[in-house]
């Protein structure tokens, strides 16, 4: 089977929604060790919107600009030591959540109560690799660390995979309707 390659509308989704996580992520409200950021919804929300591999290519081009020194991580910090940082693990989760939440929408057409629990199951990947990350580079039992970096986020994640469905789908919808994307049945990334 020939390999889709990405289309310019693919390609410009793709650069946008980067750019919409470069400037939502780092606003961030810190309450301990991590921040309550807006990185994860802008992902749930990209994946639902462009499809599994345009999402999840958006959110690495955003990891790499943040890598490369630009100030787009939580708290306008950027440069490859955020990454080996206490929650770096978190940010290189978000990949593995993007591609476990996306392979769901593509698979189920969008169910909206699966994709809701597929993006559970990929913001708890995304919890275990943080989380032993951050026990790790702070030297800490992983007691400590589900206390400040997992339990007082899980209600404000959970908010924001329900919104980021929901506001994904009327997004989609909208873009669909508009002719900007196709409404394959099985979308592989985004074809216009």
């Amino acid at each position: 089977m020939k390999e889709k390659k990405f289309t310019v509308y693919q390609l410009c989704f793709m650069a946008l929604m980067a750019a919409v996580t470069c400037i939502l992520a780092p606003l961030s409200i810190p309450i301990g060790p991590i921040p309550i950021s807006l990185t994860n919804l802008v992902v749930y929300f990209t994946v639902y919107v462009i499809g599994l591999k345009a999402g999840t290519c958006s959110y690495c081009l955003y990891v790499l600009l943040g890598v490369v020194g630009l100030p787009v991580f939580s708290g306008y910090v950027g440069g490859p030591a955020k990454i080996a940082g206490p929650t770096g693990g978190y940010i290189v989760g978000f990949v593995l959540m993007a591609l476990i939440g996306g392979y769901v929408i593509e698979k189920t057409n969008r169910n909206m109560v699966l994709v809701i629990i597929a993006w559970i199951v990929g913001t708890m990947v995304d919890y275990a690799l943080g989380t032993a990350w951050f026990a790790y580079v702070q030297h800490c039992t992983v007691g400590y660390a589900l206390k400040v970096c997992v339990y007082p986020f899980i209600v404000f994640d959970l908010i924001k995979i329900v919104a980021a469905t929901f506001l994904g789908k009327a997004v989609r919808y909208a873009l669909v309707k508009a002719g900007l994307l196709s409404n394959d049945k099985v979308v592989s990334g985004v074809t216009a």
